[in-house]
C-alpha cells in the first residue's frame, strides 16, 4: 500500500506539530530536532513501504516480520521515547525501565498528543492520547515514576485541556 510522498507528509506534518507543542512546553530547541532519525533510510525507507496514512508504519512491519527495524533503531535514537530508557538493573538482574529526565517527559506528552491528531484527523479529543496510554498501561516497561508523571499530564490534558496543561508544563521543574 505505502507511498513515499504520502509518509513524508504525515511524518513532517507530525514533526512541525510536535515543535509547536514543545515551543508551548518551553522545550523549543528540543522540538527542533525532533524526529529527525525518521528521514534516514534505516527509517524512511520501511515507513514509506508500509504506509498506510492512519496508523504508524512500524505497526504494519511488526505484523509482518514480527518486529520493526524501523521503530528498532527509532527508539534507540530518539530519548522522548521510553523505550530509550530502558536498562539491565544488576541488583534485580532484570531490564527496567529507567526514571526518564523531565524534558523528555515534556516532549513524550508533546509527541503522543501530536501523534494522536495526525492519527486521528476529525476524531480527536483531548481524551484521545490518555485513552491511548492506558490501553497497553499493564504491558509496558517504563519507570513507575515517569508512568505516573505522563498519565498525570495526559489526565489534565483530558480534563482541563491544552492551556492549562501547557502552562503547568512549561512551569514543571522536577518530578
Amino acid at each position: 500500500m505505502g507511498s513515499a510522498l504520502g509518509h513524508f507528509r504525515t511524518i513532517t506534518r507530525h514533526r512541525h506539530m510536535v515543535i509547536r507543542y514543545c515551543k508551548k512546553a518551553g522545550i523549543l530547541w528540543q522540538g527542533l530536532f525532533h524526529d529527525l532519525s525518521k528521514y534516514s533510510p534505516t527509517e524512511f525507507i520501511p515507513g514509506a513501504r508500509y504506509y498506510q496514512g492512519s496508523r504508524s508504519p512500524n505497526e504494519a512491519e511488526r505484523e509482518i516480520y514480527g518486529y520493526s527495524k524501523a521503530w528498532l533503531h527509532h527508539k534507540g535514537r530518539n530519548r522522548h521515547h521510553f523505550e530509550y530508557w530502558t536498562d539491565y538493573n544488576p541488583k534485580t538482574r532484570r531490564m527496567e525501565g529507567v526514571k526518564m529526565p523531565l524534558r523528555y517527559v515534556k516532549e513524550m506528552f508533546c509527541d503522543r498528543v501530536a501523534a494522536s491528531k495526525i492519527y486521528m484527523g476529525d476524531k480527536y479529543t483531548d481524551d484521545a492520547p490518555l485513552a491511548y496510554f492506558m490501553k497497553a498501561k499493564k504491558t509496558r516497561m517504563i519507570n513507575s515514576e515517569t508512568s505516573d508523571l505522563l498519565e498525570s499530564l495526559l489526565r489534565m490534558l483530558s480534563e482541563k485541556g491544552e492551556d492549562e496543561t501547557f502552562r503547568y508544563i512549561r512551569e514543571l521543574k522536577d518530578y
